[in-house]
């Protein structure tokens, strides 16, 4: 019994990601188009390796230090390689008082142009 309740907890917490992910998808055009502000969490030499087009570099050892750099008006997108940092940085910022942080996952999902 307690198996298959792991294995259904485990399924409903994969469709979970997997349903946000494309939630956010939908929402970032339109976020963007409203003046988001996409930030890139990955150190400075993956993000000279390859980023997306107008979005800046904060890493995420910095993003605590760095917000104020961030308009608190303006919706922000976070992004690193897998979506793991950009969590992180999501959670941070939004304990600094920004209402509306997004995190994209990997900067490639964002479908801009690589800059």
């Amino acid at each position: 019994m307690l198996d298959y309740l792991f294995l259904g907890l485990v399924v409903a917490y994969f469709a979970w990601r997997v349903l946000s992910s494309l939630l956010i998808r939908r929402r970032l055009p339109a976020l963007l188009k409203a003046g988001a502000q996409v930030v890139d969490v990955r150190s400075l030499a993956e993000f000279a390796g390859g980023h997306a087009t107008g979005s800046v570099n904060i890493p995420l050892a910095e993003i605590g230090e760095r917000a104020g750099e961030l308009d608190r008006n303006r919706p922000v997108i976070v992004c690193c390689a897998s979506g793991t940092r950009s969590a992180l940085a999501a959670h941070r910022l939004r304990g600094q008082g920004f209402k509306q942080v997004l995190n994209a996952g990997s900067w490639r999902s964002l479908r801009l142009p690589p800059a």
